[in-house]
Formats: structure tokens, sequence, C-alpha cells
């Protein structure tokens, strides 16, 4: 069995997600229910759960305040969350697992199938960007799953990134080469307000402030690490008006 908590303000979110535990996926067993952080604590610390599910905004304590009362947190998180689409966004930059309310019955199935697959735990300091990242309106960093972990990058120093499969290539300023578990069509989603990040082949997405040279006539983009990339004539007229459009402002 997989020992649970429910953590949210409401009665009824608690109940009602519960209940749909028991439907879903009866190997999880929640063994408390509580309605604020500090009961939440207290319940963490007594019955040592595999996972928390976390509503985010309640009273008091937000639920990404969570990581102050613990020196390490050896369970999983995932976040149960009715916020906008810009808090979405900064859950996926910084890797933390959320669901939507009103909770789905497939994704609830789906998040308990990433929690037996994953081997890695929930970070603090991934939690800690989240925060960071809701509380400046803002999204500055990036954590990047890597092999044994994860890494934390800012945003302006990924030069280039390269679909490989179900994977990405990301090519760092400086001079790092790390292949991540994500797809391009990730990056491109959580990076879209981004104005320098631009996707210019279906395989490549380039950041424009490492923009080295433009050939228009052999259509090549040369960054500053000396890699080139092609761009496909039906982008041709995008980029050229996107790197002026950069370059002037």
């Amino acid at each position: 069995m997989i020992k649970a908590i429910i953590v949210d303000d409401e009665e009824r979110a608690r109940n009602g997600l519960k209940q749909l535990l028991e439907m879903v996926a009866p190997e999880v067993e929640v063994v408390a229910r509580c309605a604020n952080i500090p009961d939440a604590v207290i319940g963490i610390n007594q019955h040592q759960p595999e996972v928390v599910f976390l509503d985010v905004e309640m009273p008091q304590y937000s639920g990404l305040q969570i990581g102050q009362f613990f020196a390490e947190m050896n369970f999983h998180i995932i976040f149960v969350t009715a916020y906008s689409e810009y808090a979405i966004r900064a859950f996926e930059l910084s890797a933390v697992d959320y669901l939507l309310k009103p909770v789905q019955p497939e994704k609830l199935e789906e998040a308990i199938r990433k929690l037996k697959a994953r081997t890695s735990q929930m970070t603090a300091q991934r939690i800690e960007l989240a925060e960071t990242s809701l509380q400046s309106n803002d999204f500055n960093r990036i954590a990047l799953p890597v092999s044994d972990g994860f890494l934390f990058v800012e945003i302006k120093d990924i030069m280039l990134l390269e679909a490989d499969g179900a994977y990405t290539k990301v090519f760092l300023q400086n001079g790092s080469e790390l292949l991540v578990s994500k797809r391009l069509l990730f990056f491109e989603k959580v990076l879209e307000d981004r104005p320098f990040m631009v996707r210019v082949h279906r395989s490549y997405m380039v950041n424009f402030n490492f923009v080295k040279r433009y050939s228009k006539s052999e259509s090549v983009i040369v960054l500053d690490n000396g890699k080139s990339v092609s761009v496909p004539k039906e982008k041709k007229a995008f980029i050229e008006e996107t790197l002026q459009r950069i370059k002037v402002g």
C-alpha cells in the first residue's frame, strides 16, 4: 500500500479526493486528512506517508511553504490547485507535480502512475523555485530533469534546445550540454512569453541573444557556440522579422 495524506482547508475537497482515490487507486491508503499546514506537519511526522496531496492556497500557510517545516522531505508531493495558467507554468518550470481542481479521475490515475515510477524525491529547492516564480510574477529559472535529479539553470543562459525523440538536448552558455527527459514542445509551451526563445525549426529552439550570424542566402543561423541551425523556407520571413525586431528592441 501507498500511504497518503490529503491537505486542504475545504472539507468537501478532502473528502472528494479521498473518494476519488478509493475509486481509481485502491492501492493508495489515505492515513490522514488535514485542514492546514501545521496539522499536516504533525500528520506527516506521525504517519511517514509516501505522498502528500497538498492544496496550494490555504489560510495562514500556503502549501508551497511546507518546505519550511522539514530539514529533509522524504515524501513526494502532488500539489492540488485551482490556480491560473500562469501558476501552472511556474509549476511546470519547477518540475513540480500538480493536479488541477476539480480533479479528474484520469489525471489522478496518471499522477499515481508517475508516482510509482518516480525515484527522485520532491526537493525543497523545486518548491522554492515555484513559490519564488509565483511571488515575483516572473520566471527566471527552470528545473531541468537530468539522470541523477534536477539541474536549476537561468533561462537566459539556455543557448539552444534540440529535439531528440522524447528528449531534448539543452546547450548552455557555459558550454554544457544536457539531455533532459522533456520534449521540445514542452519548452516551447513554458517559454512562450520569452521573445528571445524562438522555435526556428521543428527540431530546434534558439535563444536569439546568442545568434552570431544569420545567412539569408544559406538560410542558416550560426550561434556563439559555433553550432549552425538551418531555417526552413517557410520560416525565413518570420525569422528575419524576429531578428530585426529583437535587434531594434
